[in-house]
């Protein structure tokens, strides 16, 4: 009987998931050499084609599929015992990788993981800052630290204050003089204030967009137009100046949360509840005040 190792099995995953074995090699941190080598030896060793080669890439074919969501499971089972492992270290010291949006990276973070690391002798913080959704299941971050109405199934966690949000425009514009907007793409599509916008405003009214806070930020204050901004980029930038009354204000819950195999793991619980504490410490600074 033919024996194989969870490595045989990354590879074909990361091909099928990818499309190519050059995504795949990207994924995998390895030359797509390495990968066409290694789906090669496996379809040997087992006498199978586990995909089809076009011109587009691979293709898996249906016949296949269940082989590829046997291996899925496997990633899961793999992942899961990656996460117990590393989680089971002694509490507060070593690393543990926190996640977060551009704009908190950039404005109260710093501070936070800075202090908790003081108080924390042993400790080592990573700070990861990426708007995109990272998952969680595949030991991108141990902890994350988002604004979202609420928490998605696979993440347990906290609520650590609220994230306000404000209008600003341009301080060298008159606050009468009329400005187009600037609209939220990419991760921050989803967000509150672009459903508000969404309903509110019209194709025409929309001069631009960016995927970042902070890059709207700078837009604003170039005199690009008017656009949502947290008010903890907003407030004390003497470039912007806020308006009030364009629309209704609103702020979005702040979540500690981590993937539910690591939740009840004591230094990650004990690392997401000093972060719980800081943020609520900050909270004036999340609110503009």
């Amino acid at each position: 009987m033919h024996r194989f190792n969870w490595d045989d099995l990354k590879y074909l995953l990361a091909v099928a998931d990818g499309g190519s074995v050059s995504r795949a090699g990207r994924r995998l941190q390895v030359n797509h050499a390495t990968v066409l080598r290694r789906v090669s030896l496996f379809e040997e060793r087992f006498g199978l084609s586990v995909f089809d080669r076009t011109p587009q890439g691979y293709r898996l074919p249906k016949e296949n599929e269940p082989l590829i969501d046997a291996i899925r499971e496997v990633d899961h089972a793999v992942r899961t015992v990656e996460r117990l492992i590393e989680g089971g270290k002694a509490p507060l010291s070593g690393k543990v990788r926190i996640t977060s949006t551009d704009t908190l990276c950039h404005s109260i973070l710093p501070v936070i993981v800075s202090e908790m690391q003081a108080e924390s002798e042993g400790l080592t913080l990573e700070l990861i800052s990426t708007n995109a959704h990272l998952d969680m299941t595949r030991l991108d971050a141990d902890i994350t630290v988002r604004p979202a109405a609420e928490l998605p199934d696979h993440l347990l966690g906290e609520r650590a204050g609220e994230l306000e949000f404000g209008i600003y425009q341009s301080a060298l514009r008159a606050p009468t003089e009329e400005a187009f907007w600037l609209g939220l793409s990419g991760p921050l599509s989803r967000t509150l204030a672009a459903r508000w916008m969404a309903s509110n405003l019209t194709d025409a009214q929309i001069r631009g967009s960016a995927d970042s806070f902070l890059t709207l930020r700078e837009m604003v204050a170039a005199g690009g137009g008017i656009s949502f901004l947290p008010k903890v980029l907003g407030v004390g930038d003497q470039r912007l100046r806020e308006c009030q009354g364009m629309a209704p204000s609103f702020s979005v819950p702040l979540w500690v949360a981590s993937h539910a195999d690591l939740h009840r793991v004591p230094r990650i619980t004990q690392v997401s509840r000093l972060l719980v504490a800081k943020l609520l410490e900050h909270s004036a600074a999340l609110s503009g005040n």
